[in-house]
């Protein structure tokens, strides 16, 4: 495949306000990165040790999935301490550590933040079910009289995300809320003290040094008044845009507005990043309002398929809502929920040249990206993972979301032929392909053809020319059918999505290809060029 096709652009000048605008972002799954004492589990301190990989990738900025003090119930999202590291994970020291190498690397560090619910082990909601029925405590949660004969049916028709209700009875009779595992009880966000905790809980963190926070569930903190019963049945999900009475509610704004008065304290641009799945990207948008949150991921982009035509009329969308806001659009096309968009977009050399194209409009986009550890590798989804090794909560429970997220979590391999390949010296908690000695970073390290390097070629020449993250509009140009082609300023990308090649003007002179270029006037099948001029 050919890729480096120039390897200079005259560099531009300028600064841009925020440098969220159009950073790359890099997510670390923790337990999954690195592991530094042969546990079998990534840590903090592996992360730290693989901070110089990221400076040298090309990203300019780490947002690390929850490390907090956890019963991993649901793999660190039930917090038990929101102030404390998991000892899985390492200690505070790590973590601090951790945020200063970044920094001295130039690189800016984001956590997990986990609002919507902590974990049944947190000490608030020990003490709520030790005090009992009508105490204080239990009105910072949602705690419920039953319905039905005896109050032996839950208190509404509500289903957790993970399968089955969203409710579960207690020893003394009352239900409490969970809209996802059992272990994961909801906050009840009208309670002053859980506004105060979460200001207190920002400060902490932020005090620490860490640049911004990626909020989970950022659309679910607030919850219709009376808790209205969804009247109807069917399956939810946790990536879905459907329009519900726990999801996306009104009320969630005055938190957020009120968490950037406690980000705009801090010198240096910290920022909120909503993990907020809403109907539509003009709901989205609401969460960027100047008085608000910085970004919020652009899962109708990650949920369009390879399809020219949809992939426009996304990336419009995306931008033409975040515009009135001000807001930087993002791009994300993988994370720790989903399969692995090389899987997705049908797997095998087909779905690992689709996933190439793809990083490379992704990165040609106006706005802010998101790579998720070892897309930059083409790893794909992990589809035979024995039932006895999940750890996926949802994975139990018969009617949720369908209980695979472990697939994309598998350790990524660093070097060796054979498995835990490099991860660490103690094996992987969750098993790792036979066949991921070529995947691996030592084994893609300098070769031309390499997903890692194509990553490497164009986050570099992003990173010199920071016009191609700028700016909130794209020129789109004639093409044939099931081609993209936009220009911004002199420079273009044309992407063929068909699976035939296709005759197109050459626009200038190709920097990057994520295929073969044999002839600039012929695009071929699931192929991304840049060119210039």
């Amino acid at each position: 495949m050919t890729q480096h096709l120039a390897d200079a652009l005259p560099t531009s000048t300028g600064t841009l306000p925020g440098w969220w605008r159009e950073a790359v972002i890099y997510q670390v799954y923790p337990r999954s990165f690195a592991d530094s004492n042969g546990d079998g589990m990534g840590d903090l301190e592996g992360i730290r040790s693989r901070l110089p990989y990221l400076k040298e990738l090309g990203v300019d900025a780490v947002w690390l999935s929850p490390f907090y003090a956890s019963p991993q119930a649901d793999a660190g999202y039930d917090v038990a301490d929101y102030r404390a590291i998991d000892p899985m994970f390492g200690t505070l020291h790590d973590a601090d550590a951790v945020i200063r190498e970044a920094h001295a690397l130039d690189l800016r560090i984001i956590v997990d933040l986990v609002p919507n619910h902590c974990s049944d082990q947190h000490e608030w909601f020990k003490q709520a079910l030790r005090e009992g029925p009508g105490s204080p405590l239990r009105e910072r949660f949602h705690f419920r009289a039953g319905s039905g004969e005896d109050g032996t049916e839950p208190p509404n028709d509500w289903e957790s995300i993970f399968g089955g209700p969203a409710w579960t009875r207690v020893a003394d009779g009352e239900w409490y809320l969970h809209l996802f595992a059992p272990e994961q009880p909801d906050f009840n966000w009208e309670h002053p003290a859980v506004q105060d905790e979460f200001r207190s809980i920002l400060r902490f963190w932020l005090d620490l040094g860490v640049d911004g926070f990626r909020i989970d569930v950022a659309h679910g903190l607030v919850k219709a008044p009376g808790l209205p019963d969804l009247g109807r049945g069917g399956q939810l999900k946790l990536l879905g845009n459907q329009v519900l009475p726990f999801f996306d509610q009104d009320g969630v704004h005055e938190i957020y507005r009120s968490w950037r008065t406690v980000l705009d304290e801090y010198a240096g641009d910290r920022i909120g990043v909503a993990e907020a799945w809403t109907p539509s990207a003009d709901r989205t948008a609401m969460y960027l309002r100047p008085d608000e949150l910085h970004q919020a991921f652009n899962f109708h982009y990650l949920n369009t398929g390879w399809d020219a035509q949809a992939l426009r009329a996304t990336i419009d969308d995306s931008l033409d809502a975040m515009r009135p806001v001000g807001a930087p659009t993002t791009w994300v096309l993988s994370n720790h929920d989903v399969v692995r968009h090389v899987t997705r977009y049908g797997g095998g050399a087909r779905g690992l040249a689709r996933a190439r194209a793809a990083a490379l409009l992704m990165l040609a986009l106006p706005g802010s990206a998101y790579v998720y550890q070892g897309e930059e590798l083409g790893l794909p989804e992990v589809l035979d993972l024995p039932d006895s090794v999940r750890q996926d909560p949802a994975f139990a429970r018969g009617e949720g979301q369908d209980g695979l997220r472990d697939g994309c979590r598998v350790p990524i391999p660093w070097s060796g032929g054979e498995a835990p390949y490099g991860f660490g010296d103690g094996g992987s908690w969750l098993p790792q392909p036979a066949d991921w000695g070529g995947l691996s970073v030592a084994a893609q390290t300098g070769d031309p053809a390499s997903t890692l390097e194509l990553y490497r070629a164009a986050l570099r020449i992003r990173r010199e020319h920071p016009e191609l993250g700028a700016g909130d509009a794209v020129e789109w140009l004639e093409a044939p059918a099931g081609v993209l082609a936009f220009r911004r300023g002199d420079f273009t990308c044309t992407v063929n999505t068909t699976d035939e090649p296709v005759r197109i003007p050459a626009p200038g002179t190709a920097l990057l290809s994520s295929g073969d270029l044999a002839d600039p006037d012929v695009l071929a099948p699931d192929t991304a060029v840049w060119w210039r001029g």
